[in-house]
């Protein structure tokens, strides 16, 4: 049995069982940071939901109209984010199952099905978002028609799909490279911009609110925050990942997964936050805080700080959409297989998600304002991840040494609770008006 888990783990390009154990005994030889890239990975990709196109555009918008002051909104959520990945990983390490077939096993059938369904629709509205950005980097990167960005966008993310028949690792590998690449897009806009260090620090660390408008944005970048398809997705990507059942090695595992999660949605958060102050620096300071668009946040950077700055944001905003539709494709396969025992290639998922992206930029609708819809429909979806994500790590008998503790599962009930009210807020003020 053990033979067969590290094939499997040499298979995926991931060091074998007894690797584990060498490094808990400190038999291992090379230094800390050889040791732990092998481990690196699974929050990076789960990352990337948090640096998606839907973020660009209410990070832009928070920044051009009430400049700085909502960046403390950004780090809160990533503390959030932090902690419910990390019990999503702890999953999948501790019980060997993700979070979807979990709920396939504690769930009645139609509580199931159920679960599925809206689980389905909030990949789909994901892809959509992320597909329609990935679209809009190309069309603002070479100005050719959106349609035909759309199709060669379809085109792309096929190829990176297809490097998942060779494991994990290439995957992760040019999944993690696009995070690099919006990484440094923002690093090379903040130097651009200017920003006002000392009020870039004052607002991260106090709360502050400029009337009605500023609730509501601080409310769409919290209460959107964490995304449901990669709750599902984080617990798969560690279910197999180091085969073992030993607590003890299992216990090491976590840590280790613990530093890939501060270190992956620590480096989202400051895209974000770089996203808010490239927003702030540029179109606040410029007296433009109507910009409401991606398009037209691409169009006045030219004026403001140049050419070269539109074409970063192009850039990054391609990467972004490039991983995330990537990632939700391989979300979409997690949710199917968990809750219906059921696979399908995916290529033919890839196929099913891009028609109704294809179909908005057919139909000419404005891509801003769907993908604003599209974090609508992922709010229904988010407390059928949540809740039970808190339920099954706070239980013995599913995670044995890793259980939650006491202070653990209240701060994640609590987390939980925030989220779920921030997203039911703000689905009613987009459907009620303000």
């Amino acid at each position: 049995m053990k033979q067969k888990a590290n094939l499997k783990s040499i298979k995926r390009g991931v060091p074998p069982v007894n690797t584990t154990d060498d490094i808990l005994r400190g038999k291992s030889r090379k230094s800390r940071l050889a040791r732990l890239l092998p481990f690196l990975g699974p929050a990076f990709i789960a990352s990337v939901a948090y640096m998606d196109p839907g973020n660009f555009a209410t990070n832009i918008q928070g920044g051009a109209k009430f400049g700085y002051q909502l960046l403390w909104v950004i780090l809160a959520s990533n503390l959030m984010a932090m902690l419910i990945q990390s019990l999503s990983a702890k999953l999948g390490i501790a019980s060997g199952h993700n979070l979807a077939e979990h709920c396939r096993n504690e769930f009645a059938k139609p509580v199931v099905i159920g679960m599925w369904i809206i689980s389905e629709l909030v990949a789909i509205a994901t892809d959509l978002a992320e597909f329609l950005g990935a679209a809009l980097g190309f069309y603002l990167l070479f100005g050719m028609p959106l349609w035909v960005a759309g199709l060669i966008t379809a085109l792309v993310t096929f190829l990176i799909l297809g490097l998942e028949r060779f494991g994990f690792r290439p995957l992760e590998a040019v999944i993690t490279s696009f995070v690099g690449i919006v990484a440094i897009c923002y690093l090379f806009e903040t130097i651009l911009d200017r920003p006002d260090w000392t009020n870039v620090i004052y607002h991260t660390f106090v709360p502050q609110f400029s009337g009605t408008e500023s609730v509501l944005l601080a409310t769409g970048i919290l209460g959107a925050t964490v995304m449901p398809h990669v709750i599902y997705l984080h617990s798969a990507l560690m279910q197999d990942r180091i085969v073992t059942r030993n607590p003890k090695q299992q216990q090491l595992l976590f840590r280790f997964e613990m530093i890939d999660v501060f270190i992956a949605m620590g480096l989202a958060g400051l895209i974000n936050m770089a996203m808010l102050i490239m927003a702030a620096s540029t179109f606040f300071a410029g007296g433009y805080q109507q910009v409401g668009t991606i398009e037209e946040a691409h169009r006045t950077l030219i004026p403001l700080l140049g050419s070269a700055a539109s074409w970063v944001f192009a850039i990054s905003l391609l990467a972004s959409g490039l991983s995330s539709s990537s990632v939700g494709t391989m979300a979409g396969q997690v949710i199917m297989q968990g809750f219906l025992h059921f696979h399908i290639p995916a290529w033919i998922r890839r196929a099913v998600t891009i028609f109704p992206a294809l179909l908005v930029i057919f139909l000419g609708f404005e891509p801003t304002r769907t993908l604003v819809i599209s974090q609508v429909v992922l709010s229904f979806g988010l407390p059928f991840a949540i809740i039970p994500l808190v339920m099954f790590t706070s239980r013995k008998d599913i995670m044995g040494k890793l259980v939650n503790r006491k202070l653990t599962t209240y701060l994640a009930s609590v987390v939980a609770g925030v989220i779920i009210a921030l997203n039911l807020f703000l689905l009613y003020q987009l459907i009620f008006g303000r």
